[in-house]
């Protein structure tokens, strides 16, 4: 079984032991399995000691998300790449998996379009700004992900990537999973975040359809509704199914598969 495993930035506090154990018993089955992560939390973390004041912006579609100047994304490019990646790979270690951290940069492994305006809400107004440092995947080194898999290591992926004008660029992180999980086919992508899935009256929905998860969305905010847009992006891209999980568990990744109290999101 092929299956990428986005883990988010909140459960990048936690202790990542729980996930290195999943990762170690499903390699043993003979399972490939590629991780991408983000990191958001950290990286303002960082830019707020270094005196680098961060601003987010929210676009008309209603995503809340980071303007990223020059200066900032050389941030972004330093802690995602750098520190939390290799965070997770000593996690692997530990556990006697073997794993290669990159981020998106590495082996053009994420190739992204800068988008050069961008329209942003201000209360009622609509305003077109010029565009930052942000980018939308439109290309996934395949090859290089098929060698590392092949070679018997666990990739894992800092969701940071490379424009066509070699420059560094902040990109969203459940995204660029799903892009990586629909270039390679994979046969399931899992967003391992903080909670157990998409609540609805505080009581996980267990499992949806594509046109339930796209209604769905137009009434959810904040991340999880760009969980959501990620995951119907996957499944289009022909993933066979999309999970929503809490990466807080015992067993994070091994439940989610079980399809144990999360999201399931299918064609």
């Amino acid at each position: 079984m092929k299956i990428v495993i986005k883990i988010g930035g909140s459960i990048l506090d936690q202790d990542l032991k729980p996930i290195a154990q999943d990762v170690r018993a499903l390699r043993e089955r003979g399972d490939n399995l590629i991780l991408v992560h983000g990191g958001a939390k950290m990286v303002t973390e960082i830019a707020e000691k270094m005196g680098k004041e961060q601003k987010f912006v929210v676009s008309v579609s209603g995503f809340r998300s980071r303007y990223t100047d020059k200066e900032t994304a050389e941030i972004y490019t330093m802690v995602i790449g750098g520190l939390l990646n290799k965070q997770i790979v000593v996690a692997l270690f530990r556990e006697g998996v073997s794993s290669v951290g990159l981020s998106g940069i590495d082996g053009q492994l994420f190739k992204a379009e800068r988008k050069e305006k961008i329209k942003i809400k201000e209360g009622e107004k609509v305003l077109i700004i010029d565009g930052d440092y942000t980018g939308k995947v439109v290309e996934v080194n395949k090859q290089l992900i098929s060698s590392l898999v092949e070679a018997g290591y666990v990739p894992v992926i800092g969701s940071v990537a490379v424009g066509r004008r070699g420059e560094f660029l902040n990109i969203d992180g459940d995204r660029a999973a799903a892009s990586l999980a629909g270039t390679i086919k994979s046969d399931v992508v899992i967003f391992l975040t903080d909670v157990p899935g998409v609540l609805k009256e505080g009581k996980v929905l267990r499992r949806l359809n594509m046109e339930e998860a796209e209604k769905l969305m137009e009434r959810v905010e904040g991340g999880m509704r760009r969980k959501i847009f990620a995951a119907l992006e996957a499944l289009r891209a022909g993933v066979g199914k999309a999970i929503i999980a809490s990466g807080m568990r015992p067993q994070p990744i091994i439940e989610a598969l079980r399809e144990e109290d999360c999201t399931v999101i299918e064609q």
